[in-house]
């Protein structure tokens, strides 16, 4: 057997290995992606996963810097060369793409690709990725395509394993998911009985002093005494099992990272432009994490459900050893000061609580056609 085939079944052995490491989709995305660039000697690569709605549920790139990702934008749309791979699930090999009569273009801060390597990734009928190269670094003579033939087999080779792969990271995530529903499902039942025993006892124990308040204040007393213990221990128990119930996400992925997947999503669900910038920001006491989050969800629902606004942005700067959060959008509006009046806080109420609860400040900027401007400032560890 010649160099060349042996170099090239060491570097499928050797991707192979890498994806089987990984359990984590967005993990197995990235080798995937990693090992196909670098086993097909290109300068791009990127794996996308479809969604039910003409986009990406995900979007992976390797050759890319993060300011030129940033810079290109939102993820793609199934159109183009991409739609025909997932459309009629066979390979796509051009010598240029961008004289294909599928090519739509791409956002003017897109590297300049021109030979293109690209397939499925299937899991039996149903397509699950499309899987592309492009730029192979190599002598390429006029009007032909760097990879070639054997360059296509390899990369169905990978894509076969990368299928068997990422099914089993999607078959990983969703037991842990059911664990974790479970889990939650049981947390909530001996939250609901052990709070539910506290009330009991603080009722009975605050109608016996209102009972003993005249004819006994001595005693009454007491019983209030009791009363004040039983409702700290009820709020102790409260907080065990908020801390219990913290978003997995932020355990695993942190806050940067949650608040940029939940506000694609909300971008991909809803007419209104959602974007998110996250800027230094270092990890935080997990209690200040959960209300940043929550605060952001809060600000998010209101702008896009209440609002009518086009754009929603939301910023994370870190300032000192804490974080600043802040929710801009360019709605209807509103009178702070009307709305607090007439009783309607569209949740104002509970993200000032949040806010204060982890030592932080809010402030709400806003009035009527000139937009909302939320921002939270919590401290750092």
């Amino acid at each position: 057997m010649s160099q060349g085939p042996r170099s090239g079944l060491a570097a499928v052995s050797s991707a192979l290995l890498a994806m089987s490491r990984h359990l984590e989709v967005r993990d197995v995305l990235k080798t995937i992606v990693a090992s196909a660039r670098e086993l097909l000697d290109a300068q791009y690569a990127a794996l996308g996963v479809p969604d039910d709605h003409g986009g990406f549920a995900q979007f992976v790139v390797d050759g890319v810097s993060d300011q030129q990702w940033k810079a290109i934008g939102p993820l793609p749309r199934q159109h183009g060369i991409l739609a025909a791979m997932l459309q009629e699930a066979k390979a796509e090999r051009l010598a240029d793409v961008r004289k294909d009569p599928r090519f739509e273009g791409w956002p003017s801060a897109h590297p300049e690709m021109s030979d293109f390597l690209g397939l499925p990734i299937r899991d039996g009928d149903e397509v699950i990725g499309a899987l592309f190269l492009a730029n192979k670094n190599c002598p390429k003579p006029q009007g032909s395509c760097g990879f070639t033939q054997e360059d296509e087999e390899l990369l169905g080779i990978l894509a076969q394993h990368a299928a068997i792969a990422l099914t089993n990271a999607r078959l990983y995530e969703r037991s842990r998911e059911l664990t974790i529903a479970e889990e939650r499902s049981r947390l909530a039942h001996e939250l609901h009985d052990a709070v539910s025993q506290k009330l009991f006892s603080l009722r009975l124990t605050a109608q016996a002093a209102a009972a003993l308040i005249d004819r006994d204040p001595s005693r009454a007393k007491g019983e209030l005494h009791q009363v004040a213990a039983l409702a700290a221990e009820a709020a102790d128990e409260l907080r065990a099992a908020v801390v219990e119930l913290r978003p997995a996400a932020l355990d695993e992925d942190g806050l940067v990272a949650t608040l940029r997947t939940q506000i694609q999503v909300l971008d991909r669900a809803h007419t209104a432009r959602v974007t998110f910038a996250g800027h230094g920001v270092k990890a935080l006491p997990a209690a200040q994490e959960e209300a940043v989050l929550r605060v952001a969800q809060e600000a998010l629902h209101n702008a896009l459900r209440h609002s009518g606004a086009e754009h929603v942005d939301v910023t994370l700067d870190r300032r000192g050893s804490g974080a600043v959060l802040r929710v801009t959008d360019d709605g209807n509006g509103f009178d702070p000061q009307a709305i607090r009046r007439a009783g309607r806080h569209l949740g104002l109420v509970s993200m000032r609580d949040r806010t204060s609860g982890v030592g932080g400040t809010l402030t709400v900027e806003s009035a009527p056609g000139k937009g909302t401007t939320i921002e939270m400032e919590v401290p750092g560890g």
